[in-house]
């Protein structure tokens, strides 16, 4: 198939700001591209060549958008599999494949996927609902983490349960515990796959966490670790890939214990927060990159340019309505530095609202630029 004709169209599941920053180089490389949104203001409605407002879990709504592109991505796990098997069934390539979506898209069955394949991970129970988890709390060990199965994003369906009374707080969802790990960093590391079999990793990167939140604050690449730990979580890195055999990117969440432990939080198989920084301090973007590894194009160099920081822009906590951006021009002025504003109409508390990347050869000078970065920006509303 010739990606590079004006016949061909390439379609994207999910409209928002990782499909926009996907369609950067989709409109580089002058690639047809149609998007599926159930939002009409979706971000990426202003870039693509051809936009269709629906719901991504409607087994109709998916599967006939699929039959009018050539080759199916997404950028969101929150998609009808049933309408991608019956695509793929039918010759439709779609990547990441539904088989591989299948084992990453419920966080339950993820778990077990690593318990089965031998990958360390935080040990995990298991429950059909709340009512089975208060059940069998006598045989659990406080904290820990609890996690929802399914539709959890962004820090949401993610608590450390203290107390026996913060079960209460809980919906009634199937759900996992995880045990808490004392853990030194939370690591990220990005693997890239075409269908050919070529792969490659990105560098480690170490995240900060905002503490209430649970979202990613900053993501810092190189990760600031040692070396040997940095081998061992892109080791690990591909080894999960190759176990999900997965094509396009697979963004692989790590916790570093105070040991040097490496063990496999979860998985994102698609552009990821982790991989932003990519744009400005990489050879090659992540974006590009999942490109190429879908459309099976010889894949790009993943190295970093330079030392990488990206600041996550959130919405700030007692502001919701039309967003507006405080000192987007105090923060352009300063060397290195780069916004990207998502585009998303309305602002709320902790909402990802748009990110910054700050670019130095001096990895503790692009940290203090960071810090400095994140006091002076605001995103509110004009209430």
């Amino acid at each position: 198939m010739n990606y590079f004709s004006s016949h061909f169209k390439l379609g994207i599941l999910g409209g928002g700001q990782l499909g926009k920053m996907l369609l950067f180089d989709t409109r580089k490389f002058d690639i047809q591209t149609y998007v599926l949104d159930p939002s009409d203001e979706a971000p990426c409605k202003i870039a693509c060549n051809k936009f269709f407002q629906g719901s991504l879990t409607d087994f109709d709504t998916v599967y006939n958008f699929g039959k009018q592109v050539d080759v199916l991505t997404f950028e969101i796990e929150l998609v009808n599999l049933e309408a991608l098997e019956k695509l793929e069934s039918e010759g439709l390539k779609v990547f990441p494949s539904p088989k591989t979506l299948r084992l990453i898209q419920n966080k339950g069955i993820q778990k077990e996927f690593y318990a089965k394949n031998n990958i360390p991970t935080a040990p995990f129970e298991k429950f059909s609902n709340l009512d089975n988890l208060k059940s069998k709390i006598s045989n659990l060990n406080l904290p820990f983490v609890w996690k929802c199965t399914e539709f959890g994003y962004d820090g949401n369906g993610v608590k450390i349960i203290r107390t026996i009374e913060d079960i209460d707080t809980l919906p009634n969802v199937e759900c996992i515990s995880e045990a808490m790990i004392p853990f030194k960093n939370e690591l990220s590391v990005i693997v890239c796959r075409n269908p050919s079999g070529e792969i490659r990793t990105y560098p480690v990167v170490e995240m900060e966490f905002h503490p209430e939140a649970n979202q990613v604050e900053y993501v810092i690449c190189p990760a600031r670790i040692d070396e040997k730990v940095a081998a061992k979580a892109r080791a690990i890195a591909l080894n999960v890939s190759e176990k999900f055999n997965h094509v396009g990117l697979l963004a692989v969440e790590m916790f570093q214990t105070q040991d040097d432990e490496i063990l496999v939080n979860e998985v994102a198989p698609r552009p990821h927060n982790s991989g932003h920084h990519t744009i400005e301090a990489s050879y090659t973007s992540q974006f590009e990159n999942h490109l190429r590894a879908v459309l099976d194009l010889p894949l790009g160099n993943t190295d970093s340019k330079v030392a990488g920081i990206m600041v996550n822009l959130v919405g700030a906590e007692g502001f919701s309505g039309n967003v507006v951006y405080e000192n987007i021009e105090k923060i352009m002025a300063i060397d290195g530095v780069t916004p990207h504003i998502y585009g998303k109409k309305e602002t709320r508390p902790f909402r990802k609202m748009g990110h910054v990347t700050i670019v130095n050869e001096n990895m503790a000078e692009a940290r203090r630029i960071a810090a400095d970065v994140k006091k002076m920006i605001r995103v509110i509303s004009n209430k």
